[in-house]
């Protein structure tokens, strides 16, 4: 039988990875390149040394217990089907917890929506509260507060709501109660990034980012001064968190949320101004 010559190509992916594909005669590969280039969820830059580090104990831990089983547990262990499930449930348990922390520092690309006049979602996670607040802290006159839950199977990359200039930024030390407490939003470590819309309305908004009794590390790249685009990450809060919205409660600023909503950062529509010359 006369051997068929395969030689390899190399197609490259827009997202600057290269993929390797044989060329058959009658197959044709080129058309799960999009689809390829899809499915790549890259790891945050903000845990990339937990991603490399806890991956890395995680591993060592199951070639270390596969040791001890060899030369400690099996010989001792009478019955076949008991020995396979002490052998392969704790493997089980830690290949989950494996996966858990590569997919807890995930980055998925979104397209953002193009439109200025929509506060966009600053965290994915779950609605905890939407209210009116009669008084706050910078702002004059009532302000609507949104805050989001994230839990530990979130994605935890915080986004610009829109086009803002950055203001003040302002770390109060706190303690790390639960995330779901109502009293962690005034007691718990913050991060309060100031913000200023620069589309119409030219608003004052904050964004504050708060440590749960899991989440201890707060992450934010964001710098005075510095202006930033809708749905551009600029942080982080590691392992379970909340994060809030404050705006000035304008009669043209209509709320499109609710408690228990689902949102995702950067694609959920908060709230959105109406067109009116009270905006201006």
């Amino acid at each position: 039988m006369r051997r068929r010559n395969i030689r390899p190509t190399k197609q490259t992916l827009h997202n600057g990875f290269v993929l390797s594909i044989s060329r058959f005669s009658r197959l044709d590969f080129s058309s799960l390149l999009p689809y390829c280039a899809t499915m790549r969820i890259p790891i945050t830059k903000y845990g990339l040394p937990q991603a490399a580090l806890y991956p890395a104990i995680i591993l060592t831990a199951m070639v270390l217990y596969a040791v001890l089983f060899r030369l400690v547990i099996k010989p001792h262990c009478q019955c076949a089907v008991l020995g396979h499930i002490t052998l392969w449930l704790p493997e089980l348990l830690l290949f989950i917890v494996l996966v858990w922390v590569l997919a807890f520092f995930r980055d998925p690309l979104r397209r953002v929506p193009d439109d200025p006049l929509t506060l966009l979602s600053p965290a994915d996670g779950t609605i905890a509260a939407v209210e009116i607040l009669d008084r706050c802290d910078g702002f004059d006159g009532p302000v609507l507060r949104i805050e989001i839950f994230l839990s530990i199977f979130n994605v935890h990359i915080n986004r610009m709501p829109c086009r803002v200039r950055i203001g003040k930024i302002h770390y109060k030390p706190g303690r790390f109660l639960d995330a779901r407490s109502p009293e962690c939003s005034k007691i718990n470590e913050a991060n309060e990034i100031e913000m200023f819309r620069l589309d119409e309305p030219n608003d004052r908004l904050l964004v504050r980012q708060i440590s749960g009794a899991i989440a201890r590390r707060i992450v934010c790249q964001a710098k005075t001064d510095e202006i930033c685009q809708a749905g551009q990450r600029f942080g982080m809060i590691k392992f379970g968190s909340c994060t809030e919205l404050y705006a000035p409660a304008r009669p043209s600023l209509q709320c499109r949320v609710q408690k228990g909503d689902k949102v995702k950062a950067g694609l959920t529509v908060l709230g959105r101004y109406e067109h009116s010359s009270e905006n201006k």
